[in-house]
């Protein structure tokens, strides 16, 4: 009987082990990591990507991209990178890169673009070759868990021979891990990211089981070859139905009957909780793809307004990641309509200054994007010696109000209005400047106010 016991106390320990181990998932024990099929945030709340594409590496200098992004609804910006394919983006530029998404309150996606189409186009990287990237840029990318996510390598595989895709990706994932990364990995289908002969989808868990760390999310570029609904839904169902994680990390617009149906799209990956990254901000070689027109937040494209002001768009959907802290001001829909053109008024007034405090800081004041009850502010402020902090007051004349605000702490007092630095955008050298935005509410007139800027 003791010998029974003894047997059964063996087995009861070893099941529960098994339990312990399967409830306790090997994810970063900070950041973001997948818990089933969805991407989580370090305090457990769940993160849905909504988000755009910014072809970064050839269009380095358009670093006002992303607060443009962020003001048009987006949670999440995937940012191209190459590590020699294309002129080569360093550990600066990617710090400065990581920089500009945490300023404008955005989750960082990080691809390296060198592995498009390998094994049809000769110029591709291995990807192989995108980790000895990704391990030369490890010093700026630890620590930074809670806020980048790692693409290893964008479209990695042509459609020549995709079924090498399994074994390079698993070999890639694991390469990733045994050099110390803890981040969320992010990883292309085939195909040229399309997956139409399905070796992602059935080879998924083989890849996700590679993973030691169980943080890894798979992602599928919808473009001609998804032009059904019925195509989008049921490749989102296969995937829903095993519970793998899934984002759909580039899509176009059904510009003609042979393209993405985006309007389907996006409202399958809204009713599925299912994150979503449209291509792109501008840039393309063809125009068609671009949401702006040269970049200009205030012109957008019919790409750009599908994408943003649909229903299932950025504005109407988008939440922004609670490791940012403060309100969301990633859905306007809540307080006041969406806009139907965020482009600005005719009438919309010039930026108005702040009055300058010596040594101190100014402030300007503008009008970026204004529609029938409601307008789109931002505020830029620079130092003008060496601060530690800021504040911005203003008050309106006309009975404007702040509904919601980004990269600052907004409060108001009647008519007047108080903004505050955040922790990541407060010390300033001289002549540096930062910018916060925010969405408001009007009704008859819509003046610029005068603003006040102190610091310490």
């Amino acid at each position: 009987m003791k010998r029974r016991l003894a047997v059964l106390a063996a087995v009861l320990i070893t099941l529960t082990a098994s339990v312990l181990t399967f409830v306790n998932p090997a994810y970063a024990a900070t950041g973001l990591h997948i818990e089933g099929r969805n991407i989580v945030e370090a305090n457990g709340n769940t993160f849905v990507m909504r988000g755009i594409n910014h072809m970064h590496t050839w269009y380095a200098g358009q670093t006002g991209s992303f607060a443009d992004m962020k003001a048009a609804g987006a949670n999440t910006v995937r940012v191209v990178l190459s590590g020699g394919r294309w002129t080569a983006n360093t550990a600066a530029d990617v710090t400065n890169v990581i920089n500009l998404c945490k300023a404008n309150r955005l989750i960082c996606v990080l691809e390296n673009h060198d592995t498009t189409g390998y094994g049809e186009d000769g110029a591709a990287y291995t990807l192989d070759q995108a980790v000895n990237y990704w391990i030369g840029l490890k010093s700026v990318l630890t620590g930074q868990e809670n806020y980048v996510v790692i693409n290893i390598g964008n479209e990695p595989i042509g459609n020549t021979n995709p079924s090498q895709w399994t074994a390079a990706t698993v070999a890639a994932i694991q390469r990733m891990r045994t050099n110390g990364f803890e981040h969320l990995l992010m990883i292309d289908a085939p195909n040229w990211g399309q997956d139409w002969q399905y070796v992602m989808r059935d080879n998924a868990q083989t890849v996700l089981d590679a993973d030691t760390r169980d943080n890894t999310v798979l992602s599928i570029h919808m473009y001609a070859v998804f032009n059904t609904a019925s195509s989008i839904t049921a490749y989102l169902d296969h995937f829903q139905s095993r519970g793998w994680p899934l984002v759909i990390g580039e899509f176009g617009w059904q510009f003609d009957s042979g393209q993405v149906d985006d309007q389907t799209l996006m409202a399958a990956a809204q009713a599925r909780g299912i994150g979503y990254l449209g291509w792109s901000w501008a840039g393309n070689t063809d125009p068609i793809l671009d949401m702006t027109n040269s970049f200009n937040a205030a012109s957008l494209t019919t790409w750009g307004q599908r994408i943003v002001n649909g229903a299932n768009g950025l504005k109407a959907t988008s939440k922004e990641a609670t490791i940012f802290g403060g309100v969301q001001p990633s859905s306007p829909g809540s307080s006041s309509p969406s806009p139907s053109s965020p482009s600005p008024s005719a009438s919309s007034p010039s930026p108005s200054p702040s009055n300058p405090v010596p040594g101190a800081c100014t402030a300007t004041y503008a009008i970026a994007g204004q529609w029938p009850g409601g307008f789109q502010g931002e505020v830029k402020v620079t130092a003008g010696s060496a601060v530690k902090s800021w504040t911005v007051t203003w008050t309106y004349a006309n009975g404007q109000t702040v509904n919601n605000a980004w990269s600052a702490t907004v409060t108001s007092s009647g008519s007047t209005v108080t903004a505050r630095n955040v922790s990541y955008n407060g010390t300033l050298a001289a002549g540096q400047s930062t910018s916060f935005g925010f969405l408001g509410s009007w009704t008859g007139t819509n003046s610029v106010p005068t603003l006040t800027c102190s610091a310490t």
